[in-house]
């Protein structure tokens, strides 16, 4: 177990960079690293996908916190509009992960790769819809349902939901950046109820020791604590960095994850 620990806080700082600058918890690039880790440390093949997505999950709570936190700081969080996108991303990224858990693993990885190329075209090439108002803050029932997919979706691709609520709340007429900020806070409660769901309905010895279910606790941990420590900065980049800017860098992010994950 301790060799190659020292992978995972270099995983973290580079998560807790992405939290703050995209809004999406670095959970894509950590699925596709664990994939290829997680059998160093006694995992199976046949579980490694799966322990990838429940142990990104697990990672998320506290980096998508402490990107939350940083971009609250500097007002770019509608919390009216996590409010009602919680109860949402909570059913849904529980049953997204029930779900997950019934995939084989080499299907999730196609899943996973389509999934960040979809959104990389989204995110270039949609278009943004204006709001109400200068500063629209989405807010009502149609805004938990789309919560509701997003956690599901979220779930099953090991992720803090950034890809689909970022883009989401941009058509909405919201500001990229606080698109991110809402998007972090939200990804709280999606990860929370994700991990949950892949750690305590995982088969039993799906893991070695050291694991809940699918969760890695030393991969989990060793991840959210220097994600924590990073996610600020990423945060101050993302202020300084033009809307288009933060839309191009989002799409060139996703096409690039999603090509390591098939290669």
């Amino acid at each position: 177990m301790i060799e190659g620990f020292w992978l995972f806080p270099l995983l973290g700082i580079l998560a807790g960079l992405l939290a703050g600058l995209l809004g999406i918890g670095g959970g894509l690039v950590l699925v596709a690293a664990l994939l290829w880790i997680l059998p160093r440390h006694g995992v199976s093949p046949d579980a490694a996908m799966h322990a990838a997505l429940a142990t990104s999950m697990a990672s998320i709570i506290l980096t998508g916190a402490s990107s939350a936190r940083s971009h609250h700081v500097r007002g770019s969080v509608l919390w009216p509009t996590v409010k009602w996108m919680v109860p949402g991303v909570l059913l849904g990224a529980w049953l997204g992960s029930l779900f997950a858990m019934w995939l084989d693993g080499d299907i999730l990885k196609w899943v996973v790769a389509i999934y960040c190329w979809l959104v990389a075209a989204q995110m270039a090439f949609g278009r943004v819809r204006a709001g109400v108002g200068d500063d629209p803050v989405p807010t009502g029932w149609p805004v938990s349902t789309v919560g509701g997919g997003i956690g599901a979706v979220s779930a099953v691709v090991g992720i803090g939901g950034g890809s689909m609520t970022v883009p989401y709340l941009v058509w909405r007429g919201v500001q990229p950046v606080r698109a991110v900020g809402t998007s972090s806070a939200c990804g709280v409660f999606i990860a929370i109820a994700a991990a949950a769901g892949y750690a305590f309905n995982a088969p039993e010895g799906a893991l070695p020791s050291h694991a809940v279910g699918y969760v890695y606790i030393p991969a989990a941990l060793g991840v959210a604590v220097a994600s924590v420590l990073a996610a600020p900065y990423g945060t101050r980049i993302a202020h300084a960095v033009s809307g288009p800017t933060l839309r191009r860098i989002f799409a060139v992010f996703m096409v690039i994850v999603g090509i390591t994950m098939v290669a």
